[in-house]
């Protein structure tokens, strides 16, 4: 008879042991070490560090935030929020097309001739835009901004200026009230850092679910979900939208949601959570004043599938929303809040009405050209100023003594 059992001869083990040859080959395969374990993520991250080798010396630089190829003869990088051209060039734009097809792969996607653009992340997480010829005239264009391992929170944008130590606690303390906050701002203003460091404030006891289109939230709380958006295939099936993951968050249990951007019909599904008792959402919105965030909301709501007259999106939105904080690029280079507002809902003349409780003050520049300034409070104090004392929170005004003040010394909402 013969055969085997455990990979040893069954003539072998009938005999009382292995046959020489066979004990040999045993023990050789048992002094060669095991070779680790090679991961899809790392044999992408040096293919794709492969194809763009002539842009390697940037995406190792941790002072450069942001890469931007126009085509094979130009690229540019940003350094301290300021825009600088390189001397770096593609051999030719296969190169760059190759690029972009391995960071397609890595992703499961396709971009070419059926598909003109492509939203990835590499495997170090950092985003990646691509959009191919014919749309772009000069060649392929690769936009990627970098991902920072070192998330924010409010203490640190505090040493960088972003904003002061009161507007930090005064940030706090709305995160821990549940105000409904939507960050606005334009591209690159620093909207996603923000949001990264004031869902620090969070309690960690909370579940927390984060929607986004393409993973970019790194949050430090344990009870963390996060959700990220798919595109259908070249056949159009098999897309699952923001949309589609905040109807299934919502039956998740979730004390918390967090949507990373947006930008469609979600937005309506946002609103009505907010004021279906899913309190305490945070998001991003592009917009250049508070006022301009909510209008663009309630654009966004009017996108979605539901047929909803203007009045009721406008008068949703500014029930729903209690916080609109506006954040800038400026000239310097610098991100800066310039303004944290409330919404008050609408005013006679059906308009949204804000009140802002911060505003940015500028004081021209210093020596090396940077803005002098800060996040200054106005004097208005915001409408839930009672819930400080309601919450049991009064141990952690420090700052904010003047926006949240004691009971019976002074009635809350906006003063003159």
């Amino acid at each position: 008879m013969t055969g085997s059992t455990n990979g040893t001869p069954v003539d072998a083990v009938a005999a009382g042991g292995p046959a020489p040859a066979a004990a040999a080959a045993l023990a050789t395969a048992a002094a060669v070490p095991a070779r680790p374990r090679v991961e899809p993520k790392d044999v992408f991250g040096r293919s794709i560090r492969h194809f763009l080798e002539p842009i390697v010396p940037l995406l190792d630089d941790p002072t450069v935030s942001e890469i931007l190829i126009n085509g094979p003869d130009q690229v540019y990088f940003e350094r301290a929020g300021i825009l600088q051209p390189s001397d770096i060039r593609f051999a030719d734009g296969a190169l760059v097309l190759a690029a972009a097809r391995n960071i397609a792969d890595y992703v499961g996607r396709s971009i070419g001739d059926d598909r003109h653009s492509l939203d990835a992340r590499l495997p170090d997480g950092s985003r990646v835009h691509v959009i191919v010829p014919p749309c772009s005239r000069q060649g392929v264009c690769v936009s990627i901004r970098k991902f920072r391992r070192a998330a924010f929170d409010l203490d640190k944008l505090v040493e960088r200026g972003t904003l002061t130590a009161a507007a930090a606690e005064f940030l706090r303390l709305a995160v821990l009230l549940h105000r409904n906050t939507v960050i606005s701002g334009g591209t690159g203003s620093g909207k996603t850092s923000l949001l990264n460091a004031l869902s620090a404030a969070i309690p960690e006891q909370e579940r927390i679910v984060v929607i986004e289109d393409t993973a970019e939230l790194q949050l430090a709380q344990p009870h963390t979900v996060y959700l990220e958006a798919q595109p259908a295939d070249a056949q159009g099936r098999g897309g699952v939208s923001v949309r589609d993951l905040f109807v299934d968050s919502l039956r998740m249990r979730p004390d918390r949601v967090v949507v990373g951007e947006v930008r469609r019909g979600e937005a309506l599904d946002l609103v009505q959570a907010m004021l279906s008792g899913h309190t305490g959402a945070l998001s991003t919105v592009h917009a250049n004043t508070p006022r301009d965030a909510a209008i663009r909301l309630e654009t966004l709501c009017l996108m979605s599938d539901v047929s909803l007259p203007v009045h009721v999106a406008r008068t949703q939105v500014a029930s729903a929303v209690h916080l609109v904080i506006q954040i800038a690029r400026m000239p310097d280079g610098g991100r800066r809040l310039t303004a944290i507002a409330e919404c008050l809902g609408l005013g006679p003349d059906g308009n949204y009405r804000f009140e802002d409780l911060f505003r940015f003050v500028g004081r021209g520049r210093d020596a090396e050209g940077r803005i002098c300034g800060g996040l200054e409070p106005t004097g208005s104090r915001p409408t839930f100023a009672a819930d400080i004392d309601a919450l049991g929170y009064r141990d952690r005004v420090t700052l904010t003594a003047d926006l949240f003040p004691l009971p019976g010394t002074m009635a809350s909402g906006p003063q003159s």
